[in-house]
């Protein structure tokens, strides 16, 4: 990336938190910061994803929220990163998936069902990462909101298909398994979203 156009990005939020006023547009990662950072993301996806409501086949948890925040806190490449660490730490059999799994493969053996919405994770905490970089769209909460409803389409987009082919489901079923019973619990997320990142703009703002 050029300088000119790294000039057009906004800093994110763990950007301006370490660095002072001033330096905040300019301020580059050092290799141990950024490896901190993705290791800290993917630490909090792990944590969240623990908090779960057993759902079958797929659990309701506040994964989706740690996924969405870690990319709108982190940015594009930090957040993507952050969110391939833990299906990697998962993959390697690490129980950092939702119920304390640690495996990309059901207990018949085949694939898990929620691999599509695990691999929605790293697309769509980029997809956050970027529109905070090139827009501001963490500063306010209306600006959260959209940002936040984009990223959990992202992951439905993806989720629900893979959902479907592994398990047979389609029609009002599939609907029905992985997307409907989720609505009101990522209307509270978004609402938590749009609440947290403007805020923590705001306090940063008061220093």
């Amino acid at each position: 990336m050029t300088q000119s156009s790294s000039q057009l990005l906004h800093p994110t939020l763990a950007r301006a938190l370490s660095a002072p006023a001033k330096a905040r547009s300019r301020t580059q990662s050092t290799p141990l910061r950024t490896a901190a950072l993705v290791v800290g993301g993917a630490a909090l996806v792990a944590v969240c994803a623990q908090i779960s409501v057993p759902m079958v086949p797929v659990p309701l948890t506040l994964q989706t929220l740690a996924v969405l925040l870690v990319g709108a806190a982190l940015g594009s490449r930090q957040g993507a990163a952050a969110l391939l660490t833990y299906l990697a730490a998962g993959a390697a059999g690490l129980p950092v998936f939702a119920g304390g799994l640690g495996s990309l493969l059901s207990a018949r053996g085949g694939l898990t069902p929620t691999l599509g919405y695990l691999i929605g994770f790293v697309l769509a905490a980029g997809l956050v990462g970027w529109l905070v970089e090139r827009f501001a769209a963490d500063r306010t909460p209306w600006g959260m909101a959209a940002t936040m409803l984009l990223g959990n389409a992202v992951i439905y987009a993806i989720g629900l298909p893979v959902l479907g082919a592994l398990t047979g489901l389609h029609g009002q079923a599939l609907l029905g398994a992985g997307l409907i019973p989720f609505l009101p619990g990522d209307l509270i997320k978004l609402a938590l979203a749009a609440a947290l990142l403007p805020g923590a703009w705001a306090l940063l703002r008061r220093r």
